[in-house]
């Protein structure tokens, strides 16, 4: 009896959680649902869940865009599961004391080392507004950001706090990234995919997809209840249960020939210079009784 429980836990899906709000619609539903108790949760920056997928120490988890293309060939994407946007997305944001097009040769800072919301917007800032500034690294602090840098790229619940209580006390401009690029490209963006490892995937074939089907029910349930979770939320996080509705419904979950679109054109345009093929191949988990299909 023993042996048979050890045996369950260790067979247990290691998998990771960010610990952003805009990950909470994913995972509020798990415990509704019933599912929360069958998985090893892990919570962590997206960059750090990253660098554990990549490195064994997780099976399933969210992967940051540039870091899954980085390393696609020992992964599968889930489908139809994600992290983006389709237009604004109110928190990934350059700050900026000026107009973008003037911060040629200006200090900006980036207080975030998620890779893909800094690649996105040396990007946009390169080949859009043509000017190429002196990024440095630093703490997601704004008011000391502002006091040595003349613009600020800012992701996650700090760039909530910033965009949305700081900056337009500070009196500073707020660019949404996901709108830029929609803008630019008439894109969704995708700034993180869920994947498994493809050596756990061999082994628990099942497991894999039980996890993805958790985590799609738990997803539904949530957009089906957000004014529920933001209202939940709201008790302790500096946003009230309004805003973060308003947030969770501005948030892009799907990973569907739209997304795949903007990861492929995102890939174009960064690839050579990021550290992956122009024309990466997005392999997605293939329905029950086929193999995993490349997508891209």
């Amino acid at each position: 009896m023993d042996n048979a429980s050890d045996d369950r836990q260790r067979s247990r899906p290691r998998v990771g959680h960010i610990q952003f709000l805009n990950c909470l619609p994913l995972y509020w539903g798990l415990a509704r649902t019933g599912t929360l108790l069958d998985l090893e949760l892990t919570k962590d920056t997206p960059e750090k869940l990253s660098e554990r997928l990549v490195g064994g120490g997780l099976d399933i988890g969210p992967i940051t865009l540039v870091e899954y293309l980085r390393n696609a060939d020992d992964l599968v994407a889930l489908p139809d599961i994600a992290v983006g946007c389709d237009g604004p997305v109110m928190s990934c944001v350059i700050v900026s004391q000026r107009p973008l097009d003037q911060l040629d040769g200006a200090r900006v800072a980036l207080g975030s080392t998620s890779r893909t919301s800094v690649r996105l917007a040396q990007l946009l800032l390169a080949e859009q507004y043509g000017v190429r500034p002196d990024y440095y690294t630093c703490p997601p602090d704004l008011g000391l950001m502002m006091q040595e840098a003349e613009a600020a790229v800012l992701i996650g619940d700090a760039a909530l706090r910033a965009s949305l209580h700081d900056a337009p006390r500070l009196g500073l401009q707020v660019h949404d990234l996901g709108l830029m690029w929609k803008d630019w490209t008439g894109l969704p963006f995708v700034f993180a995919v869920w994947a498994a490892r493809k050596d756990f995937l061999a082994r628990e074939p099942e497991t894999v997809r039980e996890v993805h089907e958790a985590f799609l029910a738990s997803r539904d349930l949530s957009l089906d209840e957000v004014a529920k979770v933001a209202e939940q939320a709201a008790r302790w996080e500096s946003f009230d249960a309004e805003l973060l509705e308003r947030y969770f419904r501005t948030l892009d979950f799907r990973f569907g020939p739209e997304q795949l679109a903007g990861v492929r054109e995102f890939a174009r345009r960064t690839g050579p210079t990021t550290g992956f093929p122009a024309d990466v191949r997005v392999e997605l988990l293939a329905p029950r009784s086929t193999e995993a299909t490349p997508t891209s």
